[in-house]
């Protein structure tokens, strides 16, 4: 008999995915498919604004598809928020749900729907695997280059009164279709376009990383790690480039399938509890924490880290861990610097005083459970010192 390789059970889960220009039209078509006859559509001002979230309802109304609308989303959606989403889709009598927006009304719509069909409030849901009742189907128009809301298996959702964003995990919450259209990318700031992109690469990176990586996952973080390090800052001088914008998207959306099924690290448990303590947009809180996270897990992870500086086009001059580490460290500041997300910590108003509360909070995420190196309280401190 054959030897079978001794390998862990792994899973990896997806929502159907349409990617390319004009994707976003769709929505009617694939809402009339499964039947809704009247869906709650998630938005916020911003992306109504530039058009995005007109199209959609544009859409909607072609195909014969009733909607609602619910755009009271603000960056970092609060579980007040999801209430009261939830109280307008049972008050309208809707069946399913579109998402149209970055990573926040994406967020927001999935709490909408866990809330909806388990009729529970939605911080009662935090944690891993602890959604009993699928949410109702839902489909994303992702409008930014970063969150892979639409295609992860995680909704973060703002705790105001602990001041700490929390986040949810379960396969419930996998949106049934991503309709990825990088047209609506042309319509972002280009702080939001460094931001958004620095968030992808650290999916990426994490997942990488993660001491819950697979084959299944490696491939997909690798690609986008290639992806967005070669592009993002072309991306963000040249903001009308489709071209670009579409090479950002599908690398947000390899990063998103890679940390979707590998799950995160110290950056992201940390930048929850930093986001939910200042309400600062998370991709910038990925950026300012990326530095102090990479140098102390370096050494719990130093094989992959040197398959991640291939990917990133460095080639080791020093032929030691040490010269790798350095150079990795300079290769992230340098990109920071370029995309102008090169902030500290101090310059957000965070003072020591606050580290202790932060390194709490980061402590009782989820996406600390994956970190490839074991955390103390204090190690986290420590990497929040740095980042000041």
């Amino acid at each position: 008999m054959r030897d079978v390789p001794d390998l862990p059970l792994r899973k990896f889960v997806a929502p159907e995915i349409v990617f390319g220009p004009g994707a976003r039209h769709l929505a009617g078509r694939y809402a009339r498919n499964f039947g809704i006859r009247k869906v709650l559509v998630v938005t916020d001002p911003g992306v109504i604004q530039a058009g995005w979230a007109g199209d959609v309802l544009a859409s909607l109304e072609r195909e014969g598809v009733g909607h609602a609308v619910f755009s009271s989303v603000t960056p970092n959606p609060r579980a007040e928020q999801v209430a009261q989403g939830a109280d307008l889709y049972s008050k309208e009598r809707c069946s399913g749900l579109v998402a149209v927006g970055g990573g926040s009304p994406m967020d927001c719509a999935k709490g909408i729907g866990i809330a909806s069909s388990n009729g529970r409030p939605i911080l009662s849901f935090v944690g891993v695997d602890r959604v009993p009742v699928p949410m109702p189907p839902l489909l994303c128009v992702p409008t930014t280059g970063g969150s892979s809301a639409d295609v992860s298996q995680f909704a973060i959702i703002a705790d105001a009164r602990r001041k700490v964003k929390r986040a949810i995990i379960s396969k419930a919450v996998v949106p049934d279709v991503a309709l990825i259209d990088p047209e609506t990318l042309t319509s972002m700031s280009s702080y939001l376009a460094a931001c958004t992109g620095m968030d992808a690469l650290v999916h990426a990176v994490e997942a990488y990383v993660s001491n819950a990586h697979s084959p299944l996952t490696d491939v997909h973080a690798l690609e986008a790690i290639r992806r967005l390090s070669s592009r993002l800052v072309a991306s963000v001088e040249d903001p009308g480039n489709v071209d670009l914008k579409a090479e950002i998207m599908l690398g947000s959306l390899q990063a998103g399938m890679a940390f979707s099924n590998a799950s995160l690290g110290a950056v992201h448990a940390m930048a929850h509890s930093l986001g939910g303590f200042l309400d600062l947009p998370h991709g910038e809180c990925n950026a300012l924490l990326f530095d102090s996270v990479l140098t102390f897990n370096f050494a719990g992870a130093r094989e992959r880290y040197r398959e991640i500086a291939l990917a990133l086009g460095i080639r080791p001059r020093g032929g030691t861990w040490a010269s790798l580490k350095r150079d990795l460290l300079a290769w992230v500041r340098d990109l920071k610097k370029q995309i102008g997300v090169s902030s500290t910590l101090a310059s957000k108003g965070v003072v020591r005083s606050d580290l202790p509360p932060l390194a709490r909070k980061a402590s009782q995420d989820p996406c600390i459970v994956t970190n490839p190196r074991a955390l103390s309280l204090r190690d986290i401190e420590r990497m929040y010192e740095e980042a000041l």
